[in-house]
């Protein structure tokens, strides 16, 4: 759970208004991107094949044979493209000159040319910038972060605040029952590692008695105050999961079920987690989820996330795909950022994930699971005197986030991917000296910091290209187009 505020914490994110308009738009936007890129591959697949052939060459006329020679071999079969040749003085002697030449081909068809040149000169090299990276300086200054997913057993016990340690104003902080039962969640959580199971707990009948309120209370206001992914997934979720007034759901039935739908899977986490942990571990799709439940003195309120908050708030709207996405991506700009970016994608998640709001078919919505979980904060949201303002990164990310308190503002967005595309395009003003790509097969984040590491990225793309490309010949041929 992300250290923030909450009367019932942090939530999900989700709604589907997008206009025909909107999404021609996008269309074009990808496209020039699209565009865009392969301009810049190409660039960078032409430099990796700058040759400089060394030719012990005494006149001019040799020289001209040797231009001759390179075009002929290079011109072989049409593989290789000339691109530019020019001769300089060379620089081991003054008697001889240099043929510098440019050229684009693929690799193979460029060793095989190589080759061929090597029976006629004395030296050939290759400048590539395979050796072109980011600087080691720049890297050494970045902050650590987890590279694959076990390495969120590193982060998630660095508990900031709660867990087994109560505060004085907390409802339960004078009850010696509750905060033994308290650490024996924390202990639960800390040792968790992992690939292992999630332990199943035997909740209390006052555990229970205390789920089943916020239950029955929250689905009251849901048909009339929650977007229409969480309406939608809930349903799954009591067929499969055991959403029931009278059960608490497993945490280990819902990593399941979350795992099944959108790849996701829950961690178990003692309490608060720093922002850069909490969204480092979204980057690996893995949600810190909290197993205790809040103080009994008062179901309708707690200070702190608790399972009520995370399993009716945040995992109905985790089960949706193109909500799953967005939390990924939030976490993915988060790693090796700085302290006042990670701060900002924070506090942004804060008024997105947990207490968004949405339009859908006229109406504002709810898709934060801090309001998806809180009773009183998800009526005044929608009440009509909440104030209500359009979600722009830029200026939410300065908004401050309240934590006792409603929030002075809520941030609304037109649909669920015009806020992708606005948090997408935020997250590139994120200032590190390389990008990432999360590997779904590995479970890791691909460091892209140099052209070797860009270029798999590129041979991965070409074969998702072709898969789509053998899709619409296929499809073409079905129809007869």
């Amino acid at each position: 759970m992300l250290s923030k505020k909450l009367d019932g914490p942090r939530g999900g994110q989700s709604f589907d208004s997008i206009n025909k308009s909107y999404e021609h738009k996008q269309l074009n936007n990808e496209v020039r991107k699209t565009c865009d890129i392969f301009k810049m591959l190409r660039f960078l697949h032409i430099q990796m094949l700058t040759l400089v052939f060394k030719y012990g060459i005494y006149n001019k006329f040799q020289f001209q044979l040797a231009k001759l020679h390179i075009f002929i071999h290079c011109k072989q079969d049409n593989q290789v493209k000339l691109l530019h040749i020019e001769s300089r003085k060379s620089r081991r002697r003054n008697s001889e000159l240099e043929v510098l030449v440019d050229c684009d081909s693929d690799r193979e068809t460029l060793k095989e040319v190589v080759q061929l040149l090597r029976k006629q000169t004395s030296i050939i090299t290759m400048d590539s910038p395979d050796r072109f990276s980011t600087p080691a300086d720049d890297l050494a200054e970045v902050p650590w972060f987890p590279k694959k997913i076990s390495d969120l057993d590193k982060s998630a016990c660095r508990v900031l605040m709660y867990g087994s340690d109560l505060d004085a104003d907390h409802p339960g902080f004078k009850d010696n029952v509750y905060r033994k039962r308290r650490k024996y969640f924390a202990d639960l959580a800390t040792s968790y590692k992992h690939g292992e199971p999630i332990p199943r707990v035997e909740f209390t009948e006052e555990e229970v008695k205390t789920w089943g309120v916020v239950f029955r209370e929250l689905n009251k206001l849901y048909p009339t105050h929650a977007c229409r992914e969480h309406l939608n997934n809930l349903p799954l979720l009591t067929q499969y999961c055991g959403y029931r007034e009278d059960n608490i759901p497993q945490l280990e039935d819902v990593s399941n079920f979350l795992r099944e739908r959108t790849g996701f899977t829950i961690r178990p986490v003692a309490g608060y987690l720093s922002p850069r942990d909490f969204l480092a571990g979204l980057a690996f799709r893995v949600f810190h989820c909290t197993q205790y439940v809040r103080h009994s003195s008062d179901p309708l309120y707690t200070p702190e996330p608790d399972t009520c908050h995370e399993l009716l708030g945040h995992v109905p709207l985790l089960a949706e795909p193109s909500f799953a996405q967005f939390s990924q991506e939030l976490g993915l700009a988060s790693l090796g950022a700085s302290d006042d970016a990670v701060q900002k994608l924070a506090t942004c998640y804060f008024f997105t994930v947990e207490f968004g709001l949405c339009k859908q078919e006229g109406s504002l919505r709810a898709y934060g699971a801090g309001l998806l979980s809180s009773i009183s904060e998800l009526k005044h949201s929608l009440s009509g005197s909440a104030k209500i303002m359009p979600f722009e990164p830029n200026v939410t990310c300065k908004q401050e986030c309240l934590i006792t308190t409603f929030q002075d503002v809520y941030f609304v967005s037109e649909s669920f991917e015009e806020a992708k595309f606005r948090m997408r395009e935020f997250a590139k003003t994120v200032q590190r000296p390389f990008s990432l790509r999360y590997n779904p097969y590995t479970q890791s984040v691909c460091v892209l910091k140099n052209v070797p590491s860009i270029n798999d990225v590129v041979e991965e793309l070409r074969h998702e290209l072709d898969i789509v490309g053998d899709a619409l010949c296929r499809l073409s041929a079905h129809l007869g187009v």
